[in-house]
């Protein structure tokens, strides 16, 4: 988390309040169907609604919130064709990324993925559900950012903080509810570095595709998970 979304409340920027929303969806903190009340939002940083409403808007170019007549914003819930195609494209990509990230990969980079992996496992024994959530969803982005290509980068992360969104709405219930049965294995990460480690990429992008195949095998469309949450008390706990 960058210092500037550490910010208090009154000394908010546009883009800590936007990074501060996404942030809550990537670690799960606000679930598909949240409503987004303008009037909340202001209360909550201490801006007024014309700062607010651009920040909306940009959320709702990625697909991030729905912006509604007469009902104002909430936080998208995605289709099963919208799903489908998110992991499509995820597998498309991403791969792509990882090529190109370990053609410029230093020793530091390893380091870094090998230090993420170690903290998820700790958060997971110590039970922080919501900072595995959030490792896990850093693993990919760090990849994305490392690659030296800007464009698929920004893709990726909306296509993320999307993935985020359809396990809350698809996933099993266990999925949503038990960390241990999340997407993201550790395991799976792990074998990715090692992999990594060896500059094999034709190997490291067999595991990504293979891994995504696994995030997606745990949606169930037959069941969809409805939020029970207090806006403003998510935001808050996330500050």
């Amino acid at each position: 988390m960058n210092q500037e979304t550490t910010s208090s409340p009154g000394t908010w920027t546009d883009q800590a309040i936007y990074q501060r929303i996404v942030e809550s969806v990537l670690d799960h903190r606000l679930p598909p169907g949240t409503r987004l009340t303008e009037d909340k939002l202001c209360g909550i940083f201490g801006v007024s609604r014309t700062r607010i409403k651009p920040i909306l808007v940009r959320l709702a170019n990625e697909k991030i919130i729905t912006l509604t007549h007469n009902r104002g914003a909430s936080v998208s819930k995605p289709t099963q064709q919208e799903s489908i195609e998110v992991f499509e494209t995820r597998r498309l990509i991403e791969p792509v990324l990882l090529a190109r990230f370990m053609q410029h990969a230093t020793a530091e980079d390893i380091a870094y993925l090998s230090r993420n992996i170690m903290q998820d496992r700790e958060a997971q024994a110590l039970g922080d559900r919501h900072r595995a959530i959030g490792l896990t969803g850093e693993f990919h982005l760090y990849i994305a950012q490392h690659a030296q290509h800007d464009t698929l980068k920004r893709l990726l992360h909306e296509l993320v903080t999307r993935t985020c969104l359809i396990l809350m709405a698809w996933g099993a219930r266990e999925v949503v509810l038990r960390r241990e049965h999340a997407a993201c294995g550790c395991q799976e990460h792990r074998q990715l570095l090692d992999a990594i480690r060896l500059r094999d990429v034709k190997e490291a992008q067999n595991l990504m595709v293979a891994h995504l195949h696994t995030i997606e095998s745990q949606l169930n469309f037959s069941e969809h998970v409805e939020p029970e949450i207090e806006l403003d008390q998510l935001l808050h706990e996330a500050m």
